[in-house]
């Protein structure tokens, strides 16, 4: 609920504290969490009929988010996946992740600090992780107590190595302290997976490839050849080294490697000027759109590297794109890719359009931020839609 919307408080609260929203009946409508320092002052937690939020609540809340992850940990063998997925599993501002016996509590909010005391036993019992590592949102970092802070352990001690867990089979390094979000991206296992289906005898460009999860797996699906590209050396190097840890895969033994430091519209460009060809193209940036000012923007960013893209794919090849941005709609997402091709007098037959796999479950409609298209390019067709 954002400020704008409350017309009146009873008394000053401090973050953290329940508070009750009352219609214009004084009928209970819902209970939140207040945070005075957000523009979003309440977190929702229930609505409807009254209820206690104590460690019963709580646990409840867990109970049902784990129960929709439960199939992820067997099917082969998957050890890091989301656990708790904020908003979307009724717990705004709170993110729970699981790296093999490593989970990871991310908070966005300085609101969930007086109830750490019940979640985390909670998580302890449910869970048993070895350690619970904390990591804290820009926001509020400087507003947490010395005891609590980024990197800090709530549960045994933090890891001093990178974490290794399975994904599809495959081994990836996690860092639960340094890494970006929580430590490895994991709303892409699904569409990673499908890359590896479709990688047989392909030369892969993997653009944005941070460390190296659409590289490793469409080598381990028979790529003859993965080049693998980001503007972070240290991402690179950890792409290496995940190659690595699955050499003993004849398959992912068997395919060239290369990697390269570099910004990606450079980089799209000068391969396209020493006439480099792919059967794969994967574009995968970060969010181009932070706020709604930026979206014309990330428009225009997701169009040009269409364009580049279709240059760098032979007739026949296929485009991976995707966009993070929950402020990109997927019909703007998709019309606009279809509309960049379209102008390179390219039509995408689309293979599958793809959104977040089940551990990223989406509750409500801003909660909808990934997105991804599969398509195969033929030049010099007329186009189609993607929207339809």
């Amino acid at each position: 609920m954002y400020d704008q919307s409350i017309t009146s408080i009873s008394h000053d609260s401090s973050p953290g504290d329940l508070a009750v929203v009352f219609d214009d009946n004084r009928d209970f409508a819902a209970i939140g969490l207040w945070d005075p320092q957000s523009p979003i002052r309440l977190k929702i937690l229930h609505t409807g009929r009254p209820t206690t939020i104590d460690a019963d609540f709580w646990r409840t809340r867990l109970q049902a988010a784990i129960a929709i992850r439960a199939d992820i940990a067997d099917d082969l063998g998957n050890t890091g996946f989301r656990v708790v997925h904020g908003e979307n599993d009724g717990l705004p501002g709170l993110v729970l992740d699981e790296y093999a016996d490593v989970a990871v509590l991310k908070l966005y909010t300085t609101a969930w600090l007086p109830h750490l005391r019940t979640i985390v036993p909670l998580i302890a019992e449910l869970l048993e992780p070895e350690s619970l590592v904390l990591r804290l949102s820009r926001n509020i970092a400087e507003q947490m107590p010395d005891s609590l802070h980024e990197g800090s352990a709530l549960i045994g001690r933090p890891p001093t190595e990178p974490v290794m867990i399975r994904e599809n089979g495959l081994r990836f390094e996690s860092h639960p302290i340094t890494g970006q979000k929580t430590g490895y991206f994991l709303d892409h296992r699904d569409n990673r997976r499908m890359v590896r289906d479709l990688a047989e005898g392909a030369r892969v460009l993997d653009m944005f490839s941070c460390s190296g999860g659409f590289s490793i797996h469409a080598a381990a699906g028979g790529a003859r050849k993965v080049h693998s590209v980001d503007l972070s050396g240290h991402a690179i190097e950890t792409a290496r080294r995940n190659m690595a840890h699955n050499a003993s895969d004849p398959r992912i033994a068997a395919c060239e490697h290369q990697l390269t430091v570099g910004d990606a519209f450079e980089t799209m460009h000068g391969l396209i000027d020493r006439n480099e060809r792919f059967d794969m193209v994967i574009v995968d940036p970060p969010s181009f759109a932070q706020r709604k000012v930026n979206v014309p923007a990330a428009l225009r960013a997701y169009a040009k590297l269409t364009t580049l893209a279709i240059e760098l794919v032979p007739d026949g090849g296929i485009l991976v794109q995707a966009s993070c941005s929950s402020r990109v709609s997927a019909e703007a997402f998709h019309q606009t890719v279809t509309d960049a091709a379209a102008a390179s007098s390219a039509d995408l037959d689309v293979i599958e359009r793809t959104s977040h796999c089940v551990d990223h479950p989406v509750g409500f409609a801003q909660g909808a931020y990934l997105k991804a298209v599969f398509a195969t390019v033929n030049k010099g067709r007329s186009p189609n839609s993607l929207i339809g």
